[in-house]
């Protein structure tokens, strides 16, 4: 059996080689050999020094291989980049900068080992910024609620899955990648791990709020509830203006004398008007996504695969 373990990188020249090193060396410790690294640079913008350790680690370690990105494709895209290439019967996936830490993957395996199809480890205590943690809280309770996620399922950027997981997943084209969505709609034979958060051995996240924005509406793709949720509360708010309308008619019938307020009615043109606007923007996002994805717009574009045995060598394609 082999162990596929899949990093993607993104300015970690400082912390990768302590990442593989450790994760080696646990992996030993545990019996889980044969594996393999699968190394993804996602375009790192610090001037080529994440590629270049990257390639050192390829040259000194015959497990490690890598795969450099032409342009950055987000976390999730990257991690299905690295998902494209392994070859293991198990795949684990572990972030850059030791948050993630090999010391936790007993744990782990511990209960992937009794029979589940994708162990997940979460964090009780997280080391997160306070921003950082409000927008999983957010990712969470929108996944839970626009695909039905168990409400006891935890998750993070730490798990391991099985072949069969894997083989499903990447049959997913569509740029607007959520692997946790994908991963519920595989399997439910799921389970959630505490383990410990580390602290950032280096640098600090690379989320922002717009990557976390744009990570948070990739999970639109597996639902149609906001547009569900959309016609719901337009019915809603139409069947109030009904009642308002006909309650106006009868206050003028009974005191013809009484004024309509000029606020109140800009203030209710200036509400629906932003209600119709923010229901249409869900609609022309969900139209947007069926156009790029009928513009086979890629997930991510490899510009080549490197080993320590290999010259790096262009693939000329896209995946």
């Amino acid at each position: 059996m082999l162990y596929s373990v899949i990093i993607p990188c993104y300015k970690s020249s400082h912390t990768i080689r302590q990442a593989v090193e450790l994760t080696s060396a646990e992996l030993q410790r545990l019996g889980k050999v044969p594996f393999e690294f699968v190394l993804v640079d996602d375009a790192s913008p610090d001037e080529g020094e994440t590629l270049c350790e990257l390639h050192a680690l390829a040259r000194e370690y015959g497990s490690v291989r890598i795969v450099e990105l032409a342009r950055n494709a987000g976390q999730h895209n990257a991690v299905m980049a690295g998902l494209n290439e392994a070859e293991g019967d198990v795949l684990i996936c572990m972030d850059d900068d030791l948050q993630t830490h090999p010391s936790q993957l007993p744990a782990l395996f511990a209960e992937f080992d009794k029979g589940y199809d994708i162990a997940y480890g979460y964090y009780p205590e997280k080391k997160h910024s306070a921003f950082r943690n409000f927008g999983s809280w957010v990712n969470s309770t929108s996944v839970r609620v626009l695909i039905n996620k168990p409400k006891d399922l935890k998750t993070s950027s730490f798990w391991i899955i099985r072949r069969f997981v894997r083989d499903y997943v990447i049959q997913y084209r569509s740029p607007f990648t959520h692997l946790q969505g994908l991963f519920i709609r595989t399997t439910r034979n799921i389970v959630s791990v505490p383990i410990e958060h580390f602290d950032r051995a280096y640098g600090q996240s690379g989320y922002t709020l717009k990557k976390l924005v744009s990570l948070w509406s990739n999970i639109m793709g597996y639902s149609i509830v906001p547009l569900r949720m959309a016609r719901n509360v337009g019915f809603f708010f139409s069947l109030i203006g009904f009642l308002g309308a006909i309650a106006i008619v009868l206050k003028k019938l009974i005191a013809p004398t009484s004024a309509v307020g000029w606020f109140s009615m800009m203030a209710a043109i200036f509400f629906f008007s932003g209600l119709i606007m923010m229901f249409l923007g869900i609609i022309g996002e969900y139209l947007g996504r069926m156009y790029l994805v009928q513009g086979s717009n890629p997930q991510y574009v490899v510009r080549c695969v490197f080993t320590g045995e290999d010259s790096p060598e262009a693939k000329g394609e896209t995946e």
